[in-house]
């Protein structure tokens, strides 16, 4: 049934006019890039209808349920925000990162454009009123992953003097003084989400927040597990829109819809039917995020004969592999419990960073692929830098690697796609 948004987005402030433009253009794309795909299992019927009311349902349900039990609506941009801490005191976290080059006009005004195009992306769906995501939060959680995000931090604390940024400071390496640090960011977290809701947190509540966040690991987990198999039973291109869509879902409701797609899955598994022939290209992508609707990787790889396996990524396996220990019993070992889990994820903020390169190596085996696309955002130069030590550890274990350095836009699309067949047919040799 078709709802109209538009009071909503209205009551919000949301540029209405450029909205609809917005979501006119993606419905435009996401039949080319999901509907045409051939025998996708019928499990992803449910997905498919989260991304065509992307700023509708979850807004609204978002909304509907501060009314009820006043609820802190929690925008925030990486992973390291603990969701634990937020579900437990009552709140809603909501990712917030842009995938769309749609926004860096409204974006261009304020950053230079020679910055991130995650971060362009964002900053412009802020500055011009045209994420309902942005308008429903209480407040914001920034975290210092690069410099670019730090200054960005600064520049919305002036864009919106109303709801300033809460920034947790994540440490550059991971040593006993390192963790004592986070461990206090998690503290001091907890106490600013304390005041915001008005709640004091308790260990049953907290918990029950790690125990539902690892509920929702578990099932993208196992959703990745059937991915190992040959034939893979589902694209790539289907399994990263749920791991997209896991950050503005309904926790529990995304939780049980993807377990019962890997019911689907896993009885494909059995009897041996893929949505790709067993002899196709098997590829891994390695590096930075992809943050709906950014799908230009695996689309082109999944149009040209190969299938993506697998994401060594924050919008891919890094999001979901580790669990909180759910055994303490205190608020302070619950803490502890969280602070390692968080400072376990291996991103290229950290130096040194042995631990990602051999995890790169560890998954790209574990998910049976022939090749990895190392794929790098325009300006990440921490992602870009690193790149030097993972290709050289890919050399010495012997598997083949293309490095691909983009943005949002559709210009080099023709380039990439030329660049990634020529790999491919280099890795079925």
């Amino acid at each position: 049934m078709n709802v109209d948004r538009h009071p909503m987005w209205e009551s919000l402030g949301i540029d209405l006019k450029r909205n609809d433009e917005f979501l006119g253009m993606l419905g435009d794309v996401y039949p080319e890039v999901y509907l045409s795909q051939p025998n996708r299992p019928k499990g992803m019927a449910y997905f498919d209808g989260v991304t065509f009311d992307i700023h509708g349902a979850p807004i609204q349900e978002m909304l509907d349920e501060k009314e009820k039990t006043n609820a802190q609506i929690v925008g925030t941009f990486c992973i390291y925000v603990p969701d634990e801490v937020i579900l437990a005191l009552g709140g809603i976290p909501v990712g917030l990162c842009g995938g769309s080059s749609y926004s860096f006009p409204d974006a261009d005004k304020t950053l230079p454009r020679n910055i991130c195009p995650l971060i362009r992306s964002y900053v412009g769906f802020k500055v011009g009123k045209l994420s309902p995501f942005f308008e429903s939060c209480d407040f914001l959680v920034g975290e210092t992953t690069c410099d670019a995000k730090k200054k960005t931090w600064e520049i919305f604390d002036v864009l919106d003097e109303a709801h300033p940024m809460y920034v947790m400071e994540l440490p550059q390496r991971k040593g006993a003084l390192d963790r004592q640090l986070w461990r206090e960011e998690i503290t001091n977290f907890i106490k600013k989400m304390e005041d915001a809701s008005g709640r004091k947190l308790t260990a049953h509540a907290l918990k029950e927040g790690i125990r539902r966040v690892n509920n929702k690991r578990k099932a993208l987990r196992r959703l990745y597990n059937t991915r190992k198999s040959v034939p893979s039973p589902i694209s790539g291109k289907d399994a990263l829109l749920i791991s997209q869509l896991a950050f503005y879902d309904q926790i529990d409701r995304f939780t049980e819809k993807v377990n019962n797609l890997c019911e689907e899955l896993e009885s494909r598994v059995e009897s041996g039917l893929g949505v790709v022939d067993r002899d196709m290209p098997r590829l891994f992508l390695s590096g930075t995020p992809q943050v709906i609707p950014n799908w230009k990787i695996h689309h082109i790889v999944e149009t040209s004969g190969g299938v993506v396996v697998g994401e060594e990524t924050c919008t891919g396996i890094r999001y979901f592999n580790d669990l909180v220990d759910e055994s303490p019993d205190t608020v302070e070992e619950l803490i502890d419990a969280l602070t390692d889990r968080y400072l376990s994820i291996n991103c290229s903020c950290f130096t040194p960073n042995e631990e990602r390169i051999d995890q790169v190596i560890e998954w790209a085996k574990e998910y049976r692929a022939d090749g990895i696309i190392y794929y790098v955002l325009q300006f990440c130069h921490a992602y870009n830098v690193e790149y030097v030590k993972v290709e050289r550890a890919l050399k010495e274990a012997g598997i083949p690697v293309l490095k691909i350095e983009s943005d949002y836009g559709d210009e080099d699309t023709g380039q990439i796609k030329t660049r990634i067949e020529a790999f491919m047919e280099q890795i079925s040799q």
